[in-house]
């Protein structure tokens, strides 16, 4: 079993910055991709962004592309979101989730075996 816990979610203006982080623990992560997710009110859940185990292939959603980043600690099992720039349509709760068994990250939360309680993110005109 994985738990994943999300901080860093908040309040901000538009153009403004934040760093989500997303802790691991229980069964390690090795070897596994990792993935950001977000959901709007009345909107469905959809995908931000995804690294590989490595680090070294990192895939975004086009709505986000050029204003976030994500990257991985391995050694202390965390994975950040920075998201600079931010959009009042950025708003909403964020997700990560450990994709099971493969190295690659995917745009599909149905490839993701386990999820974080979600961390909200609010961004004001």
């Amino acid at each position: 079993q994985v738990q994943l816990v999300e901080s860093g979610g908040r309040s901000v203006q538009a153009g403004g910055s934040l760093r989500l982080s997303c802790a691991a623990s229980g069964r390690t992560f090795s070897g596994r991709a990792m993935g950001w997710f977000r959901q709007a009110p009345g909107k469905e859940r959809e995908f931000v962004a995804a690294i590989s185990w490595s680090g070294g292939r990192a895939d975004y959603a086009d709505s986000v592309k050029g204003r976030f980043t994500i990257s991985r600690d391995n050694a202390n099992n965390t994975v950040y979101l920075q998201m600079n720039s931010l959009k009042p349509e950025d708003t909403a709760v964020y997700y990560c989730a450990v994709r099971g068994s493969y190295a690659y990250p995917s745009v599909k939360s149905a490839d993701y075996d386990y999820w974080g309680q979600g961390t909200q993110v609010t961004v004001s005109s």
